[in-house]
């Protein structure tokens, strides 16, 4: 049924007036929404169910799995699915992943309408998309929203309590959209004109005070040849194993080398810290080293060092080019699995 639905949908693309009804119509059976609660103490030292949130989900395969984002499942202690159909089901935390995050929930139940994944690595700026989630948890079933790709390949931090209270996790390679996404939108897809997921709807740019500028227009989606993948490794482990080098750095900009008097520096990550014990400090490196190359590729901006390793697996041994007084050195590190 998913694929008759996609090529009903295909067969519309050259048809703009109907397009944007087709894909709905193919897709949205297969979102759901997602509720959650959590076990709060009360001052007896009593637990009870809380409402916690909720968001948007995708049915991706014939098994009853449903991708998500990590930020809507966490912390929950119960998981609720309704489908567009009306009926509702327990949800079952197959694995979630802060780091990219990414999460698979797993239903059990006949009959449960697939969605169709596309292929985001041939996403073209300019190109219609459909974004359909429960955006404000609105009753009625999903909310659909239209616009195009605006941009590929961006580098964005999430909001939250990170390390030090930074921010959340930096996500890569994310789909930029004008489609709107809203609170309730986390989790569900972001799709082309031919009915196949090509995104999965994260978060939208967030705005600053009433005399500060405010972001119109401008929503993020991880792509789905990123979540394909999580979602594989979530349900064959349970868990992800992201790569680790063990540094804390600084993009090395102009600036930042004039201010530190490296004369001649290129662009790279300069160290600021290496973790005793890690692959880093196994393998010589040391703070105030600048990296400026990971297997011969230069780095340039401020993720590129951080992307470069997320790409590879523990496990994987890279070469990097390091400048340190001066002068231009290469190691080679292994990099482990990131600590728990």
């Amino acid at each position: 049924p998913a694929a008759a639905n996609a090529a009903s949908a295909t067969q519309a693309g050259g048809d703009f007036v109907t397009a944007i009804q087709r894909v709905a119509a193919a897709v949205k059976p297969g979102v759901v929404q997602i509720t959650t609660e959590q076990v709060q103490q009360n001052p007896f030292g009593q637990g009870g169910g809380a409402p916690a949130g909720g968001g948007s989900g995708v049915f991706f395969d014939d098994q009853g799995h449903i991708l998500t984002n990590n930020h809507v499942i966490e912390g929950a202690s119960s998981i609720r699915v309704s489908l567009a159909d009306g009926r509702t089901f327990p949800g079952m935390l197959v694995g979630g992943d802060p780091q990219t995050d990414l999460a698979v929930i797993r239903v059990d139940g006949q009959d449960l309408p697939r969605a169709a994944l596309g292929d985001s690595d041939r996403l073209q700026v300019g190109e219609w998309v459909v974004a359909i989630g429960h955006a404000l948890g609105l009753s009625g079933g999903p909310t659909v929203t239209t616009g195009v790709v605006s941009a590929l390949g961006r580098t964005v931090q999430e909001p939250g309590d990170g390390p030090g209270g930074g921010g959340g996790p930096f996500l890569f390679g994310v789909i930029q959209t004008d489609a709107s996404i809203n609170p309730g939108n986390s989790g569900g897809p972001l799709v082309n004109l031919g009915g196949e997921v090509v995104g999965l709807n994260t978060l939208g740019a967030g705005r600053a005070g009433p005399n500060g500028p405010q972001a119109e227009g401008i929503s993020f989606a991880i792509s789905i040849n990123t979540a394909r993948r999580i979602a594989g490794e979530l349900i064959q482990n349970g868990r992800v194993a992201h790569p680790y080098l063990g540094i804390r750095y600084v993009a090395l900009t102009p600036a930042v080398a004039a201010q530190l008097g490296i004369e001649g520096a290129p662009e790279g990550a300069l160290l600021g810290e290496v973790v005793a014990g890690s692959p880093a400090d196994r393998a010589g490196l040391r703070a105030e080293d600048v990296i400026t190359k990971v297997e011969g590729d230069a780095l340039r901006g401020e993720s590129a060092l951080a992307e470069a390793v997320d790409e590879r697996r523990p496990g994987d041994t890279i070469a990097v080019t390091v400048l340190r007084d001066g002068q231009t050195t290469d190691l080679r590190v292994t990099l482990a699995e990131t600590p728990r």
